[in-house]
């Protein structure tokens, strides 16, 4: 007899397939079997038939009712990779099956989805994650424990960079890109898109701390391309000691994931994912730190979710995938579209 692994794989059903990164999931290494893929929702019979297609899917697999597939495949866990706004409609069908879920960023559109969603969490005893490229990298977990360590001192100043050319421009899929120009399915557009992840990445360094005032100002570089959402936003987060700059684009001249964080004694700069910057002393000179991609199950967010559901990892309730820290996002999201659209600073109780 072969050997029984002592953990069977995780059984994880897909809600939608117009989010770009649901490729990730069907391009994960063969030998990684910590989940199985038991069923797919999609409404769409072409995009559907594209994947069916594209990885050689077999046809059992999807349906285009969600309530139907997850009372006919039982999985533990569901990946949604629809439009933002439907990310509450998910947990809705999912939080009294029991059946664990992970979004994509950010976690709703609006703040009432998000606490709804947490409601619904703590009625039904059920995890769900956000996902975030940047919660995967190495440098931004280097400068978060110099940040814990006390290296860099008091935080006081913290820029988040995130964006690229445009969507349209660096060619994501026209099922995706339907979703990111719709402000109804997003939220916004590079406001949202790309103002997440500093707000994810700022609210973590802070612990969970909201600032107490939020400042936004959008624009419409590309009105033509983008008619109905901001292709330009900049946030600034203010606190009692720090402030912070988020600055999402659709206007780049290449793609970006960077932040640096300043403190009163030292600063660190992710340059990238296994890149950081740091200067710890004002009489000794910067030096460069490179460092080993995070460990598993870090590298992907789906061994992430595994290991969660098993009850192999768990996360601090100020983890960057973590369900209060991201309510908090959504919070000051909210907050910042508000601030643009009434040109004035808006004071978070």
């Amino acid at each position: 007899m072969g050997q029984v692994s002592a953990q069977s794989p995780v059984r994880l059903a897909v809600a939608g397939l117009s989010h770009g990164h649901v490729d990730w999931l069907f391009n994960r290494a063969p030998e990684k079997k910590d989940i199985v893929l038991v069923g797919i929702y999609e409404p769409n019979q072409e995009l559907a038939e594209k994947y069916a297609k594209r990885y050689k899917l077999d046809q059992k697999l999807f349906f285009t009712d969600l309530g139907k597939m997850l009372d006919k495949t039982k999985p533990q866990a569901l990946s949604a990779f629809g439009a933002i706004s439907e990310h509450v409609v998910v947990v809705r069908a999912c939080a009294p099956r029991k059946i664990h879920v992970m979004v994509e960023k950010p976690l709703a559109t609006t703040f009432a989805d998000a606490k709804e969603i947490q409601n619904l969490t703590q009625k039904h005893n059920i995890q769900v994650l956000t996902n975030f490229e940047t919660s995967w990298y190495a440098s931004n977990q280097h400068v978060g424990n110099l940040v814990k360590e006390g290296k860099l001192g008091e935080i006081r100043k913290v820029m988040v960079n995130d964006g690229h050319q445009g969507p349209k421009e660096i060619g994501v899929s026209k099922e995706f890109l339907e979703i990111l120009i719709n402000p109804e399915k997003s939220g916004a557009g590079a406001l949202m898109d790309f103002g997440c992840y500093g707000a994810n990445l700022m609210t973590w360094l802070m612990q969970g701390q909201k600032p107490t005032s939020v400042t936004a100002v959008v624009h419409q570089n590309k009105p033509e391309i983008y008619p109905k959402v901001d292709d330009e936003a900049s946030i600034i987060l203010q606190y009692p000691n720090a402030q912070c700059i988020i600055q999402g684009s659709w206007n780049w001249t290449f793609a970006r994931k960077d932040m640096e964080v300043y403190g009163d004694k030292g600063y660190a700069v992710a340059v990238d994912a296994t890149t950081v910057r740091q200067r710890l002393k004002e009489n000794t000179p910067e030096e460069v730190a490179k460092l080993d991609p995070r460990p598993e199950p870090y590298g992907d967010p789906f061994s992430v979710l595994a290991s969660v559901i098993t009850g192999k990892l768990t996360l601090d309730k100020n983890d960057l995938y973590s369900l209060p820290l991201n309510v908090t996002v959504v919070e000051i999201l909210e907050a910042a579209k508000t601030s643009a659209k009434q040109q004035k600073t808006i004071l978070l109780q």
